[in-house]
């Protein structure tokens, strides 16, 4: 099956009623990791890099790995997204290289840093917008800003200072044409969410129910949604690391958020909890192993392990043979004739 377009996935996943994993990759091994467990699982994937990833594998590397695991699981609908790309230059590299989908964060500068006006935001995404529908790509857009820091991208602080406003959201649709609406309900990046479990007044579910009852038809996206379970946690710990206590985004007000528009769900912490503990394990119980794959099979399969246990609990299992794919050139002609609409 080759490379298909998110906004196929989002909207397949709008009628089912269930929800989207999108794992972020740097290597080959978090990408046969993601595959398998979508293989076991039955279920379609999103696949996305950020700018971070991207100089870390170099382009050329991980689009030609994307192409092999289009290959070599031709039964998957298979996504290749781009993170929070931060600036219309960043968008068009990914565009011009193959991705099918993308993401705009305008919320924040070029800098990944610094928190836009709403008419910058408008501006970027908007342009964006115009290139990738004109070749078939999905786009993404971000109203309001996260906390926290990841891979260099992020305004740092909690996730409560930059709330998505509903009002402003509709406005921000209406203006841009996303097909994808990330917002900030109080989540962060990293593994540093939270200082005890979330309730209403940190983690603003309320927000995201208010949103999707303005926009009923528009797909929203859940950043910063790791769960970061105490036993991926405490893996780490035992085999010598030095984790302070923190809690993620329970499984549960992940299901909420699905059950209230969200199609997308990103998830990047865990999977490097469960490589970290895996990789931490083996040199601590056998130091005098030295050969990578001794330790990244064993990475790679603890990986699987929560991919395919996060598929599951979004909804997403079992979905995989549900439609045909649609090639990027018919999504040309769908927002041909969208726009003509």
């Amino acid at each position: 099956m080759p490379l298909v377009s998110m906004r196929q996935l989002l909207d397949e996943a709008a009628k089912g009623g269930y929800g989207v994993g999108a794992f972020n990759v740097n290597n080959m091994e978090q990408i046969q990791a993601i595959m398998e467990a979508a293989r076991d699982t039955k279920s379609p994937v999103i696949i996305q890099a950020s700018r971070g990833a991207r100089a870390y594998s170099q382009d050329k590397f991980l689009y030609h790995l994307m192409l092999a695991a289009a290959e070599l699981y031709p039964e998957i609908p298979l996504v290749m997204h781009l993170d929070h790309g931060n600036s219309f230059a960043t968008c068009k590299s990914a565009i011009d290289l193959g991705f099918t989908s993308v993401m705009m964060d305008g919320s924040l500068k070029e800098d990944g840093k610094t928190p836009t006006t709403f008419d910058e935001n408008v501006e970027v995404t908007r342009a964006v917008v115009e290139i990738a529908h004109a070749k078939g790509v999905t786009v993404e857009g971000e109203i309001g800003v996260l906390g926290g820091i990841e891979d260099g991208h992020g305004a740092g602080g909690s996730g409560l200072e930059h709330v998505t406003d509903p009002e402003q959201a509709v406005e921000f649709v209406e203006k841009t044409g996303v097909d994808a609406l990330a917002i900030a309900i109080g989540t962060s990046h990293g593994a540093y969410k939270f200082s005890s479990k979330p309730d209403g007044s940190v983690l603003k579910m309320d927000v995201l129910m208010e949103i999707h009852r303005r926009l009923p038809n528009v797909h929203l996206v859940m950043h910063g949604s790791s769960s970061v379970p105490k036993d991926l946690q405490d893996v780490i710990n035992q085999y010598g690391g030095k984790l302070k206590p923190t809690w993620g985004v329970p499984v549960e007000e992940i299901q909420l958020g699905i059950r209230n528009g969200v199609r997308k769900i990103n998830v990047d912490t865990d999977n490097r909890l469960a490589i970290t503990g895996a990789i931490r394990k083996v040199f601590a119980e056998t130091p005098e192993k030295f050969d990578p794959r001794d330790y990244m099979k064993p990475a790679r399969d603890a990986m699987k392990k929560v991919v395919a246990l996060r598929m599951t609990q979004f909804g997403q299992a079992g979905h995989a043979g549900d439609y045909a794919p649609i090639s990027i050139d018919e999504m040309k002609k769908y927002y041909t004739k969208a726009a003509a609409k």
